[in-house]
This record gives C-alpha cells, sequence and structure tokens, in this order.
C-alpha cells in the first residue's frame, strides 16, 4: 500500500502548481475546472509515484496554524526526500537565493537525518531531507 495523495487548499493555485514543479520537479496534469462549484485543482505528481492535490474553490476558510509558532493538530509538514546531503545543501542553496524562508537547518537530527525546514508560497511547511551518512 502507498499513499497516493495528499490534497492543500489554497488561495493561490497557480503559485502553488508553479512552486512544486519548479523546486521539486513536480509535473502537473491539466486544470480541472468544475463551474458549477467554483473549483480548480491540479494534481502534481512526483518521481516515487506521490502526488499532491492542489484545490482552489471560494469560501474556504484559512488555516489556523502558524507556519513558524504555534501549531495545531493534523498534519504540519511535507518532507521531501533526498538522495544525499549534497543534494539537501543545493536545495538549500536554491530556495535561499529565490528568497523562501529557512526555519531551521541544514542540520543534523538525533534520528538520522540531514535537513532543514521552509514554507512554500502558502506558509505550509516543508522539509527537505536525506539519511546522514558520516
Amino acid at each position: 500500500m502507498v499513499i497516493d495523495h495528499i490534497a492543500i487548499w489554497t488561495k493561490q493555485l497557480e503559485r502553488l502548481k508553479d512552486y512544486y514543479v519548479k523546486y521539486f520537479n513536480g509535473r502537473a496534469n491539466e486544470k480541472y475546472l468544475n463551474k458549477e462549484k467554483h473549483f480548480e485543482s491540479y494534481f502534481v505528481a512526483f518521481d516515487s509515484g506521490a502526488r499532491l492535490e492542489l484545490m482552489k474553490m471560494p469560501g474556504i476558510p484559512g488555516n489556523l496554524n502558524d507556519p513558524v509558532g504555534k501549531q495545531y493538530q493534523g498534519i504540519i509538514h511535507i518532507c521531501f526526500g533526498m538522495e544525499n546531503m549534497d543534494m539537501v545543501n543545493s536545495k538549500f542553496n536554491e530556495l535561499t537565493r529565490e528568497g523562501y524562508e529557512i526555519l531551521s537547518g541544514p542540520r543534523k537530527t538525533g534520528d538520522g537525518y540531514y535537513e532543514f525546514e521552509t514554507l512554500d508560497p502558502d506558509n505550509n511547511r516543508i522539509e527537505v531531507s536525506a539519511i546522514f551518512v558520516e
């Protein structure tokens, strides 16, 4: 069994789609539109087979999570696994150059990972990690 996809509501559908395509090598399908419900979505697929469903529809309230401070229960971040620590550093440098906020890292964790945390354009937490190898 695998996780097929994770869905994210957004108010800036095109910008979020472009972020995951540009920085995480996602491939987006053609936009789905339901004119009756004013619903729009993209599926963004990754090499691993995992997908994100990015969705937009009027009337969806904002998220109560503070991206840096107070967190609430539920799904809190998405982690993109890299093949090695150099790739983590490369992604860190790329996102830093592009002006994306870095919350922590890169750092070695106590459970064997090398990672950093950042935010996507909607302030969803993103981890980028690799298994730490000396």
